[in-house]
């Protein structure tokens, strides 16, 4: 297995994206190939202590970088000897499994969907991160790729996302819940009335495990495996959960420093408040998959440390030996519209 990394991509790049990879490779054996301006990777990696190359580790040189300013539609095409769109390109010809970069969310998007480009049959590629829910985590599909939404692209994120939590996750029968503001069929607006209809038809033909509306909160708590939603909603349920673990672990910091008593408390329940944290933490996952796209691309956080960037090599590998991909192209034409009105 051999993933493809961004060295260049990232607010800690490329010391930490570098780091974060050779971890992997050691870990897991996964090869690896560093794409970015070779004389700073090779830095990054004797910064690491690591005099030569191991086996199973490559660089490719790319001269140029995507930066945050740049304009995500088209940074790609207009630096076409950057780290991403070089990286990009090997995935597309077949020189690695997966694709890992910690870079612009849009150009990584843009370039996944024109480069490698989507699944023939998929309308739009979906960000599809995997977020915290009581008794484990749940696919949110779109997380923010696709502000606006047909029925037929909410249709295809249900089964993008049971797919994946299927073969990724190990989720045996995924529940697939469409986010709304109430649990009642009627509750809502015209795409979500419309999509409730579809996703229901497929339901009953047996295509995906369809639960019915459910709300955020219910989410959160449970309340099923695959959240569908337009990217826009989705972005602010993301953004909203990411804000509300800060808040919580500032006010638990706060709480448990209080006094002599709270200070001895924390003392006593350290073990359990590393894992709280671990479980709100996106980079024990490793990234954001761009689920659709025709082999593996994984959106690492921006702010990724190397831990964050191992796991998400893991993550693309795994994902590339899932079979998550050869499921879709074999079911394309029942996600579409036309063939689930006829059910």
């Amino acid at each position: 297995m051999k993933i493809i990394v961004d060295a260049m991509g990232g607010d800690n790049a490329p010391v930490e994206i570098v780091k974060g990879a050779l971890a992997a490779h050691k870990a897991y054996g996964t090869e690896i190939v560093l794409v970015g301006r070779a004389a700073q990777v090779l830095k990054a990696v004797e910064d690491c202590g690591e005099k030569t190359l191991s086996a199973g580790v490559e660089i490719r040189d790319a001269s140029e970088v995507v930066e945050i300013a740049d304009d995500p539609a088209t940074a790609f095409k207009k630096k076409k000897d950057s780290s991403l769109t070089v990286g990009l390109n090997m995935l597309k010809d077949g020189l690695g499994d997966g694709f890992v970069s910690a870079g612009s969310t849009g150009a990584l998007l843009s370039g996944a969907t024109l480069v490698v480009k989507r699944i023939r049959g998929i309308r739009r590629a979906a960000l599809c991160p995997q977020i915290p829910v009581l008794g484990g985590r749940a696919v949110l599909c779109d997380a923010g790729a696709n502000a606006e939404c047909t029925p037929e692209y909410l249709l295809q994120f249900a089964f993008l996302g049971s797919y994946y939590a299927h073969r990724v996750m190990g989720v045996e029968k995924p529940r697939v819940g469409l986010l709304n503001i109430g649990a009642e069929s009627e509750k809502g607006d015209t795409l979500r009335h419309e999509t409730y209809a579809v996703l229901d038809r497929a339901g009953q033909a047996g295509r995906i495990h369809f639960i019915g509306n459910i709300e955020a909160s219910d989410a959160m708590l449970g309340g099923t495996d695959v959240i569908v939603t337009d990217g826009f909603s989705g972005n602010v349920m993301l953004k909203s959960l990411e804000g509300t673990a800060k808040f919580m672990s500032k006010e638990l910091k706060s709480m448990f420093l209080s006094g002599t008593k709270t200070k001895l408390a924390a003392v006593l329940m350290k073990e359990q408040m590393a894992g709280f944290k671990r479980m709100m933490d996106p980079g024990e996952v490793g990234g954001t998959p761009f689920l659709g796209i025709t082999k593996p691309v994984i959106k690492a956080h921006g702010g990724s440390d190397a831990k964050a960037i191992q796991n998400a090599v893991r993550q693309a590998a795994e994902f590339a030996k899932s079979g998550f991909i050869a499921d879709v192209e074999s079911n394309i034409e029942a996600m579409k519209l036309d063939m689930i009105e006829k059910i």
